[in-house]
């Protein structure tokens, strides 16, 4: 049986240079948090008001859009078993 084992180069994120960064990243966030927690507390707030717009216009895809249903359709169109 011949089985073609090929070595992977290893991904960014299993290496010892991604740990570093997340190293380095995680102490300056803490460091920059603790330092300006009075201003990330003050604009909780307006970041409140701003999800709420921001929210509506990226989760109405789910809704199916804004099509328009028209209800008064001529009775041509209409099944004869639909009661309306």
């Amino acid at each position: 049986m011949d089985h073609d084992h090929k070595q992977q180069a290893p991904r960014f994120w299993g290496s010892r240079y991604a740990m570093g960064l997340i190293v380095i990243g995680a102490a300056a966030g803490y460091f920059l948090l603790t330092e300006h927690l009075a201003h990330v507390l003050g604009a909780l707030p307006v970041l409140l008001l701003l999800a709420c717009p921001l929210m509506h216009i990226f989760m109405h895809h789910g809704h199916g859009g804004h099509q328009h249903h028209h209800h008064d359709e001529p009775e041509s169109k209409k099944s004869p078993g639909d009661p309306s």
